[in-house]
């Protein structure tokens, strides 16, 4: 059984849902409002970043690392830890692996170990990094990202920001060159352009930067509307993929006007569901030699029931705010500009229109997106889908539990697909 992620809208979805029913014993009119207040719920970007547990206590003092755990650290580039922190047991922090912890209103940042020790209420990680700021005791935000700023700060390597110039407007984006060192000489012409996903930033992209650099990839990171920072959509809300993948189209057009001949596509989460569909609708799609895919949502509507059923939401209110928002007659009560189809979002439905070459690494442990469609992808298209299964981390964190796999998988992938 999956452990629960948090998804603030749905679970405040939930609790509305919850005081609905409670009302005129879910009359027409309370259904419909539910039905609402769902889908947009679950289109409506997340513009908070609250802190979501407690750094209780911190311990400093350097020492060697040592255990089972030590040759994960060690692949993240560290043999010593500096101390150890301590922090509130949520469901957050609970994650396997490497993590990262904002604190200070997220200006201060550090990087810690797996949990080394539990209590009932407590965790207690390794301290690692202290990459920005003065850590004390005090609220903080788990970081499953690892990284937590731009890749000058994240990774030492020289970027630039770039404008992405897509139908809305100019969208930011981070162009990060090859390493000088890299053995792709031979793949100057490759581009790769990373997708963060649903309520996310450009951060979660960064683990992958390494992997590219070392063959000699240019790597481009854009924003997509209605993220902080980029211009707003039409509608201020999500469309799931069926307007943002205009955002990776456009930056596609940006790698192809600067020497771009293959482009290499990756996508996180909803990010990849936005890759699925620029290789579906884009004329640039005929450049892309592959496409990883991290956590992805191949099936919108498969994700919706299975967090429907985590929050309790009842089915029928789902199916209704899936109709809603596909509907042109709904859509003004969702609040969205163009219908959202779920429909075109189910991958293993379209699966005989893929053409590309697809690695997917998904966890069974995922707890926000159900690894089953990734899985019926896979047996629909064994030609062309290749799945990397974990069985412990959560949701985009398969990196954090086991870089070497994770960083060797995509590497072959991309020398494979960029070799002729």
């Amino acid at each position: 059984m999956s452990r629960r992620t948090q998804n603030p809208a749905l679970r405040n979805a939930a609790a509305a849902i919850a005081a609905l029913a409670t009302t005129a014993a879910v009359s027409a009119g309370a259904t419909v409002a539910g039905a609402a207040l769902v889908a947009r719920r679950v289109l409506t970007p997340d513009r908070e970043r609250p802190d979501d547990l407690e750094i209780v206590d911190l311990h400093l003092g350097e020492r060697r690392l040592a255990g089972p755990d030590a040759v994960l650290m060690a692949a993240a580039g560290f043999v010593r830890a500096i101390g150890t922190v301590t922090t509130t047991a949520t469901p957050e922090a609970e994650a396997p692996g490497l993590c990262g912890i904002w604190f200070d209103g997220m200006q201060g940042h550090l990087r810690a170990g797996p949990v080394e020790h539990r209590t009932a209420t407590s965790l207690t990680r390794p301290l690692l990094a202290v990459d920005r700021g003065t850590p004390s005791p005090g609220p903080g935000r788990f970081n499953g990202y690892w990284h937590w700023d731009d890749p000058g700060h994240s990774l030492g390597r020289d970027y630039r920001t770039v404008a992405v110039l897509s139908d809305l407007g100019p969208m930011p984006a981070w162009l990060v060159p090859p390493a000088e060192e890299s053995v792709g000489s031979a793949a100057k012409d490759v581009w790769a352009i990373l997708v963060h996903g649903r309520g996310g930033s450009r951060e979660e992209t960064l683990r992958a930067v390494p992997v590219f650099a070392a063959r000699g990839v240019t790597t481009l990171i854009p924003m997509y509307r209605n993220d902080v920072g980029a211009p707003r959509g039409p509608d201020g809300r999500y469309n799931l993929g069926l307007s943002e993948w205009r955002d990776l189209d456009a930056a596609m057009r940006y790698a192809t006007e600067h020497a771009a001949r293959r482009i290499v596509l990756a996508g996180w989460s909803m990010g990849a569901a936005i890759v699925l569909q620029a290789l579906s609708r884009s004329d640039l799609a005929t450049g892309v030699v592959g496409a990883f895919l991290d956590s992805p949502v191949v099936d919108w509507a498969d994700v919706l029931r299975f967090q429907a059923t985590l929050y309790r939401v009842p089915q029928p209110l789902v199916s209704m705010a899936t109709r809603m928002m596909g509907d042109r007659s709904g859509r003004r009560l969702v609040g969205v500009h163009d219908p959202v189809d779920l429909a075109l979002t189910d991958w293993v439905a379209r699966s005989s229109e893929l053409r590309h070459p697809l690695l997917i690494v998904h966890s069974h442990d995922d707890g926000f997106v159900p690894i089953g469609p990734s899985l019926a992808l896979a047996q629909a298209r064994p030609d062309l889908v290749r799945l990397h299964e974990w069985h412990t981390a959560r949701h985009v964190m398969e990196w954090n539990t086991d870089p070497v796999r994770w960083e060797s998988a995509l590497g072959e992938f991309v020398a494979e697909v960029t070799s002729w």
